[in-house]
């Protein structure tokens, strides 16, 4: 009776803050994340702290919380929805600190190909040795506090979801400096291709729920719209996002689609479920006003900076840029990443539908307005 009354009350509130028993039986008991800064909860920093001042955090946590973003990412929507904890950020564990209902492998500025492939290239992207290869090493060296031997870990996998990014946005970053936007298509397949071997090596650990995102529309992300800066009226769509840098993206998108179905058919047990990141993003800059953000000519403003077309030309957190009065109305926080309301609104997209193919598990709480 007790336990169905304490049940009634967290349901009540709506949304768990507390940590929920792992013997709970909710749809994931666990859940485990990798990626790049879309869901990185502090990995990042470690190596490079925020400032105690820092903007970062300031509107939901009230601090810098490793997350690149002024509250919440999409990730602990998800987790949250779930009855889980706040995942922690793997090079934040302390020694002993227990792991059952899930960690974060994610690092800012991370790439799906290792360092190595940049390098050989000319190209210096320093995050890079902390891409998926070396995430996965993460993994191998935590795996023994989470499940030891084939039937331990089959159990403990059946009840767990594994997230393998958003990653790959990073590896189109670094090239399109260097390459013609339609030039980067050429690239794809490596991309593709380390994100696949990753999937592939976490099945045969016994991992038989994964969720795999494609990546975000960057002709309508302000950091690159402020770069580009183009004057031509025909470089830009309806909603003013860049066709070409969209074009290009949802070449991605497409093929890693493709590959999706075929770790499918190869593997017939396990349900991989595509993320459809491009779309639950892409309609809130289509239509603004209907899930809460600013119109034109504030769209693509970013939040956190000052000055110019997009508010960017002071950084965020440095020089004298400053928060906007309404965080919550603005979709892109420092340029590069969302704000909160901005990632809650692709969460929601993913939870309750329709941008998660097959959908997730029905989660027992719903995402908070605020």
């Amino acid at each position: 009776m007790k336990g169905l009354i304490l049940f009634s009350i967290v349901v009540a509130c709506g949304f768990v803050e507390n940590v929920v028993s792992y013997n709970n039986q909710f749809p994931y008991r666990t859940i485990i994340n990798f990626g790049d800064s879309l869901s990185d909860t502090g990995n990042s920093a470690t190596n490079e702290p925020f400032k105690a001042d820092s903007p970062y955090g300031s509107t939901y946590f009230k601090h810098p919380a490793g997350r690149m973003s002024n509250g919440r990412l999409i990730i602990d929507f998800i987790v949250k929805a779930y009855g889980l904890p706040y995942l922690p950020a793997y090079l934040n564990l302390t020694k002993g600190q227990h792991v059952k209902q899930g960690v974060n492998f994610a690092y800012s500025g991370a790439t799906a190909l290792d360092k190595s492939f940049f390098d050989k290239r000319g190209l210096n992207v320093p995050a890079a040795a902390y891409a998926l290869n070396t995430q996965l090493d993460w993994f191998h060296k935590i795996k023994p506090s989470l499940c030891t031997g084939k039937e331990d870990c089959a159990n403990f996998f059946k009840n767990s979801l594994v997230l393998v990014g958003e990653i790959g946005g990073n590896d189109i970053n670094a090239i399109i400096p260097h390459k013609n936007v339609t030039e980067i298509r050429e690239f794809v397949p490596d991309i593709i291709k380390a994100i696949t071997n990753m999937t592939s090596t976490l099945i045969s650990e016994g991992v038989v729920e994964l969720a795999i995102p494609g990546n975000f529309p960057i002709g309508c992300n302000t950091y690159v719209l402020n770069t580009v800066n183009s004057d031509k009226k025909e470089d830009y769509d309806e909603f003013g996002c860049l066709r070409n840098y969209n074009a290009a993206i949802k070449y991605y998108n497409d093929q890693l689609k493709t590959a999706i179905d075929e770790l499918r058919h190869k593997n017939p047990h396990v349900n991989i479920i595509y993320f459809n990141y491009y779309s639950a993003a892409r309609r809130l800059f289509e239509k603004p006003e209907q899930y809460g953000f600013k119109g034109k000519p504030d769209t693509f403003k970013a939040c956190c900076g000052k000055g110019g077309r997009y508010n960017l030309n002071e950084v965020c957190g440095f020089g004298d840029s400053v928060i906007c009065d309404a965080p919550v109305k603005h979709i892109n926080w420092d340029g590069f990443h969302f704000t909160e309301a901005g990632y809650r609104s692709v969460a929601q997209g993913l939870l309750e539908g329709p941008y998660a193919t097959p959908p997730l598990k029905t989660p027992p709480f719903k995402i908070p307005k605020e």
